[in-house]
């Protein structure tokens, strides 16, 4: 059993968008005979990308998982995401890889989300290789590409393969541990030769320098290369693995995925040069019971654990959780203990994921992607694990979200409908966040970008047949005052029985920004009973409430009640309350009210090309920006902006930067409107109030 655990690889293709990664994951399930046909993007036939929404787009929006097996290796593919929209989903998919394969475009080279994907890699310590893709295409170019990857990324990348040829006139390529040649014919049959002669003193240069770089990541062997000796075909692969393993190193790897060139290299150094589970060695996590750090080997005969890394929402065949085993070994049907919600499982069948399709497995142990459906409790982020050895493993958080829509329902009365769908769906995609704004009355829908609110809409009507609209949502402006002043609320009102009567002098003064609301009791001598004096503040509150100039709460103010007068007879709770709501409105009148707005903190990543446009345009947004720094290629601008002028600022950063910027945005504190802005706001605020 820990022999099949040996042979095991789990590899997540991540990288930018377009980079060709399910390309190349239909290419290599291909070559492996896992399929019967090789899948194209363009055609909509991929095993990998499957939901209506990836087919429309032509994008993965959710990863893909797949087996099989080369030269009696099991291995896993994870096809991510690499849209920034989903990328999310890549980050917590790269927790059940044991390796990644950083996938490049020849042509475009490394991107945002590349880079991305290789900070997510070094967070979880995983060991990387890069595949530089499309190499066969018009305009690539593989030494660039090499040189913005060996320039931006650490561990350094080094070169594994050499193309043997360029753009339409790849044939193949030089693989440097072999020193082989991987010949492709144009029906995508591979066979293996001489290095051809006008690529064998590169290839011997470039040999070289990859035992040199082996050599360096392992003392004995470069004690031994620096002597002189040549290293043995053994020594020189087990200093390439290991290298790979302890992240000393990149290998660089090379072909073109659509025409099946540099695929059968591609598996050959997986097996041979990636790690398995045992490689990676035993998980940290904790006692559930009390906090106490523990860890799990990668042994069969070790107590069962596993973590659920992704969930998938079906409205027929219930939640399916898929989870990657850590130690210990499951059947295909039991009982499992989830060690995060406290709770016991029951499930019928183990699944084994093959792109859509879901086939029934006998069991599974260390390193293995399997999944259950119908677990009534677990969701994404727990642990199961046997209820005699408890264990409980962090997973990482989804990314924040940047952009937000107000969602409503289309057809009245389905309400709860949409919330109750959005839920199960939050199960699925953790990115999207549903959250009240109590200020506004609305329902916000949040996510990583413009296009990931829209999938979300649409997969919504297709899983649970609930149609939603979305709008830009309602700024929750709110309103405060900058004067002291001293005013009188009385209230007197005579109806024939008992009257009412209640009066009560208040100062209402300025706090400080975020302050909030205070009030105070000076009333001496009795001049307004006690009981009565909550109602007073109870009427002042609910006056602030109902706002000053156009209708938002009253914010960061004192109000002092100091004076007054009372009718044994006639004064009451009620109509004090009356006369502090009377007090607050005319105090108001008087006070200079303005209006503020809610000001966020934005933090953009851009390639520097594009730092003098973003900054003219942070400027333009009324935005001010707060210092600036470096980060490789990239500039990190970090800048106070308006909330109501970056509601749609996905979509104008990718316009921006063609999809190579990107940002967080978070709340920093409210400011005053400009007086400019302040009486067209409260124009429109009434219009809005008029309509409605």
């Amino acid at each position: 059993m820990t022999e099949m655990v040996d042979k095991l690889r789990n590899i997540a293709l991540v990288g930018h968008g377009n980079s060709g990664k399910t390309s190349l994951a239909e290419a290599m399930l291909f070559k492996a005979g896992a399929t019967k046909r090789l899948g194209r993007v363009e055609d909509g036939n991929t095993a990998m990308d499957f939901e209506p929404e990836e087919l429309k787009r032509g994008i993965t929006i959710s990863s893909g998982f797949h087996q099989f097996a080369w030269k009696k290796h099991t291995i896993n593919l994870m096809d991510t995401p690499g849209d920034q929209n989903f990328f999310s989903d890549t980050r917590t998919t790269m927790q059940a890889a044991d390796g990644v394969a950083v996938v490049i475009d020849a042509i475009d080279g490394v991107k945002v989300q590349t880079e991305q994907a290789w900070e997510f890699a070094e967070e979880f310590n995983l060991p990387c290789m890069i595949f530089i893709n499309k190499i066969d295409k018009e305009r690539s170019d593989f030494r660039k590409a090499f040189e913005d990857a060996a320039e931006m990324f650490s561990p350094k990348p080094i070169l594994l393969q050499l193309p043997i040829g360029a753009e339409a006139d790849l044939t193949g390529v030089v693989d440097l541990v072999t020193m082989k040649a991987y010949i492709t014919d144009e029906n995508g049959k591979t066979t293996m030769g001489a290095i051809p002669d006008d690529l064998a003193d590169e290839a011997e240069a470039a040999r070289e320098e990859l035992v040199e770089n082996v050599a360096e990541a392992d003392d004995a062997l470069l004690e031994k290369y620096l002597e002189g000796e040549p290293l043995t075909d053994e020594e020189f692969l087990a200093g390439l693995r290991k290298g790979v393993a302890r992240r000393a190193f990149a290998p660089v790897l090379c072909g073109a995925s659509t025409r099946l060139i540099g695929i059968e290299a591609l598996c050959d150094f997986v097996v041979a040069g990636m790690p398995s589970p045992v490689d990676r060695g035993p998980k940290a996590g904790v006692n559930p019971d009390n906090d106490e750090p523990i860890e799990r080997a990668p042994d069969p005969d070790a107590p069962f654990s596993a973590y659920v890394f992704k969930t998938v929402a079906d409205p027929y065949a219930g939640r399916l959780s898929i989870f990657r085993v850590v130690s210990g070994s499951i059947g295909g049907d039991g009982n499992l203990y989830n060690a995060t919600k406290e709770t016991r499982e029951r499930y019928n069948q183990l699944l084994r994921l093959a792109g859509k399709e879901q086939k029934p497995a006998e069991g599974a142990g260390p390193g293995d992607i399997v999944a259950v459906a119908k677990l009534k409790e677990t969701t994404t982020g727990d642990t199961l694990c046997a209820e005699s050895d408890k264990i409980r493993y962090a997973i990482a958080e989804p990314l924040p979200s940047v952009i937000s829509y107000a969602v409503f329902a289309k057809e009245k009365g389905e309400e709860d409908k949409v919330f109750q769908s959005l839920s199960k769906l939050m199960e699925e995609d953790p990115a999207i966040k549903l959250t009240r704004n109590t200020e506004t009355k609305q329902i916000l829908l949040s996510g990583l970008g413009q296009v990931h609110i829209e999938a979300t809409a649409e997969k919504l009507k297709r899983k649970y047949n609930v149609e939603v609209a979305l709008q830009i949502p309602k700024i929750p402006y709110k309103e405060t005052i900058k004067k002291k002043v001293r005013v009188q609320g009385r209230h007197k009102k005579q109806t024939g029985g008992h009257g009412q009567f209640g009066d009560c002098w208040i100062q209402m003064e300025p706090r400080e920004r975020s302050a909030g609301f205070e009030f105070v009791d000076a009333i001496v001598g009795g001049v307004i009973p006690r009981q009565y004096i909550p109602a007073v503040e109870k009427g002042v509150v609910e006056a602030a409430e109902r706002g000053i100039l156009a209708g938002y709460p009253v914010v960061d103010f004192r109000v002092t009640v100091d004076d007054g007068s009372y009718h044994a007879v006639d004064s009451s709770e009620m109509a004090f309350k009356v006369a502090g709501s009377l007090a607050f409105k005319k105090a108001a009148e008087q006070a200079a009210a303005v209006l503020l707005e809610p000001i966020m903190k934005i933090t953009v990543t851009t390639p520097d090309d594009y730092t003098g446009d973003i900054m003219g345009d942070l400027n333009g947004k009324r935005g001010r920006v707060l210092g600036m720094d470096n980060k490789g290629k990239n500039q990190i601008i970090i800048a106070n902006v308006p909330m109501a002028e970056f509601l749609t600022y996905a979509p104008d950063l990718r316009s921006m930067t063609g999809g190579r910027g990107m940002f967080t945005l978070e709340f920093s504190h409210y400011d005053e409107v400009p007086a400019q802005l302040q009486e067209k706001i409260i124009e429109e605020t009434k219009r809005e109030k008029a309509k409605s």
